[in-house]
């Protein structure tokens, strides 16, 4: 059963010219005449159509149809049946030959297939398959524009493929190369013909192992070349999604998309084109040697292709029913097991071990006789595979013996074409293989260029960037959901206002909308409806490098990442100087504990800087946020962890007196306290705000549910 289109058309081809030559051998042997009429030819065309046919179903795999393929054979059957009957109309008296020599029947095959191609370029499929057509429509635009990837490495990919065609070449040419040499140890032996033909193998073998080593290199490298560049691409677009996609799509989807799916991408151009350029050279190379050695033998060999395929068919459909059900007998067996497992206990209790032996001995005892069918067919299979190939050989050998007697071929010639022969089989199984190759990498390169071609789903940053900057933050009337469920709504017409240089304080239980605001005050996450400003300007409208550094935050379980305490607290900043950090780790109470390092400032974090304590570590990132020296800082519970001392010192720094606006989420009472306005917020609206001794003056929501929102100290729920 044959998948690829490269491979069926390959096989029916060889079918017809192995009819062809069917017939030249009795016109050579029987004496049949080769002048007939042109109904004749029309009977010999419409037979020859209806074979060809009959091969085409029979060696593609079950329910796939290939328009193509049956339009190609009709033209090929019946092109010269017509070009001889317009010839005749033209030309009366014209001989009609039912048998054309190789050239014309080679001059045939390449016009019904040009024409064929045409029309397919033209009219890509029937309009009952215009789903297929477009498929493949998309699979060849996704090929192309992989190969559009390639052009930067395209004088590397040219000097490859010149020494591929020089090794192929070479490589062709020696079995040619050996049957000269045996012929003239087989002859009257003279020591110039002989040094001669063994200085044309040695330089034909050399040769073609220094081309192929070039070659080889130059395909890796352009390869490497290619995967670095598709993997940064692709990199790139990922880094520009919205946080909503990652929350969307795991992490290892996206790790095989970087790392298996690009390789794959890069091989349908780099290796897999040096695969198929290889075999097609090599294939053409050897039939032209082959034709030049004998095309009766050539044609001879053209047997063995389309009979294997037919018995690849059947044993392919043997062998689909045995598999299915030695799959369902072993599903039977794992049951049986695992219900014998699950209730041992019922077994033990009812004496029921014999029993299910028994039946587990009855499923092995299945499944043996299953495989042993699927042996037997594989036996018979691989017999009748070795029968038919030796049987061509067998008679390619008579026939060489015989052309050898008429004097038409030589000792070392028969050499020759016998290594080539099983060469051209091999070849075309890496031929079909390769194809079957690059549709695998093309559907990788689908997945691929999904991700390089997703535009992310918010609007666009701008390009604002003021010199100053007062941090002034209002949502105006947001309502907002998360894109996983976009029926929940978490804000429900939010208005809120920050001022700058003032500490706000957002409490409420659980669900409220308290990470919301900050999501979208960090721009994670777009709004359905309302806008949040900044300065009077929506964040959408600033650039995104310079919002991130005006505002900040600074989480409960900060992210550090594996390289020293310098690039931790300067990252993403392009010139930061150690005084600079140094400073900052001063102002975040860092400065003492990063001191006492082993390197100091150049001590390296290690994987998540798993050596620091969780206190250290929300200090470093208070520092990472202080070092940009914003004017809106967001807490979400960036003391937790931290000391009453520590948490006292960062506080009198975050509180305000330097002229930020901070926003923060705690669930201490000492750090709410400090706040110069306090929201509590309630299924996404804000219910209450005002200062602590206003809100518990109210003795509203704030002032009953503080137990529950705070980690009070002991006596102060009173």
């Amino acid at each position: 059963m044959v998948d690829s289109d490269v491979g069926v058309f390959t096989l029916v081809l060889f079918c017809d010219l192995t009819l062809w030559g069917a017939l030249w051998s009795g016109t050579c042997l029987v004496g049949v005449p080769c002048s007939v009429g042109l109904a004749g030819l029309w009977t010999f065309g419409l037979l020859r159509w209806c074979l060809l046919y009959w091969v085409s179903r029979a060696t593609v795999a079950s329910g796939r149809e290939r328009p193509w393929l049956q339009r190609w054979v009709a033209t090929h059957s019946l092109l010269s049946p017509v070009f001889e009957s317009v010839r005749n109309a033209l030309h009366r008296g014209v001989p009609v030959t039912l048998l054309p020599g190789p050239a014309a029947v080679a001059l045939l095959t390449v016009s019904s297939a040009g024409a064929c191609l045409f029309w397919e370029l033209s009219f890509p499929e029937d309009r009952a398959d215009r789903r297929a057509a477009k498929k493949k429509h998309e699979a060849k635009a996704l090929l192309m524009r992989v190969v559009r990837y390639s052009r930067a490495d395209a004088p590397h990919l040219a000097v490859a493929f010149l020494f591929l065609i020089l090794a192929v070449a070479g490589e062709t040419f020696v079995p040619y190369a050996t049957g000269n040499v045996i012929d003239i140890l087989s002859s009257q032996y003279e020591y110039s013909s002989f040094l001669w033909a063994i200085g044309v193998f040695g330089l034909f073998s050399m040769g073609s192992s220094f081309c192929a080593g070039v070659r080889g290199g130059m395909f890796k490298w352009s390869l490497a070349r290619l995967n670095k560049r598709v993997c940064h691409m692709l990199f790139g677009s990922l880094m520009k999604q919205e946080i909503g996609f990652f929350e969307e799509t795991e992490p290892g989807h996206l790790c095989s998309r970087l790392e298996s799916d690009t390789n794959k991408m890069s091989l349908s151009v780099v290796l897999n084109m040096n695969a198929l350029v290889r075999s097609v050279v090599k294939t053409v190379g050897m039939l032209a040697l082959m034709l030049g050695i004998s095309w009766q033998l050539t044609l001879l060999t053209c047997v063995e292709m389309p009979v294997l395929a037919l018995l690849q068919n059947a044993y392919s459909t043997y062998s689909l029913t045995y598999s299915q059900q030695v799959q369902d007998c072993k599903a039977r067996t794992t049951a049986a097991v695992a219900a014998a497992l699950d209730g041992v206990r019922t077994v033990r209790s009812c004496s029921g071990e014999a029993t299910e032996v028994r039946r587990y001995e009855e499923t092995l005892r299945e499944m043996r006789r299953i495989q042993n069918r699927k042996g037997g067919v594989s036996a018979v299979h691989l017999l009748l595979r070795r029968l038919v190939t030796i049987f061509v050989k067998v008679l390619m050998l008579i026939y060489g013996r015989r052309l050898i007697l008429l004097k038409q071929l030589t000792g070392g010639k028969l050499l020759s074409f016998v290594i080539y022969q099983k060469n051209m089989l091999n070849n075309m199984k890496d031929l079909v293989a390769v194809c079957g190759a690059m549709l695998t990498s093309v559907g990788a390169a689908a997945k691929v260029f999904k991700y390089l071609d997703r535009k992310p789903r918010q609007e666009e940053a701008g390009h604002l960037e003021p010199v100053s900057l007062e941090g002034r933050v209002d949502f105006r009337n947001v309502t907002f959901s998360y894109p996983s469920q976009p029926d929940k709504p978490v804000l429900r017409g939010l208005t809120l206002t920050l001022q700058p240089g003032k500490m706000t304080a957002l409490v409420g239980p659980s669900g409220a909308g308290k990470s919301s605001c900050i999501c979208l005050l960090e721009r994670f996450y777009e709004p359905q409806e309302g806008e949040v400003l900044l300065d009077g300007r929506p964040l959408h409208h600033y650039s995104h490098r310079y919002l991130h550094q005006q505002v900040v935050l600074v989480s409960q379980d900060p992210q550090l990442f594996s390289s020293s305490v310098r690039c931790n607290i300067a990252y993403g900043l392009e010139e930061c100087s150690l005084d600079k950090v140094k400073e900052a780790a001063v102002k975040a109470s860092a400065h003492d504990f990063i001191s006492r390092l082993e390197h100091g400032y150049d001590s390296d974090m290690g994987k998540g800087a798993a050596q620091l304590a969780a206190g250290e570590r929300q200090r470093l990132a208070i520092a990472r946020a202080l070092v940009r020296e914003p004017r809106v800082i967001i807490l979400d519970e960036a003391t937790r962890h931290m000391d009453a001392s520590t948490q006292q010192a960062v506080q009198d720094v975050l509180s305000g007196s330097v002229g930020q606006t901070v926003l923060v989420v705690a669930h201490h009472l000492q750090t709410v306290q400090k706040a110069d306005h306090i929201v509590y917020l309630e299924d996404g609206v804000v219910v209450e705000q005002g200062t602590h001794a206003q809100l518990m003056a109210l003795r509203g929501r704030y002032y009953r549910q503080r137990e529950r929102l705070f980690d009070l100290p002991v006596g102060a729920g009173n």
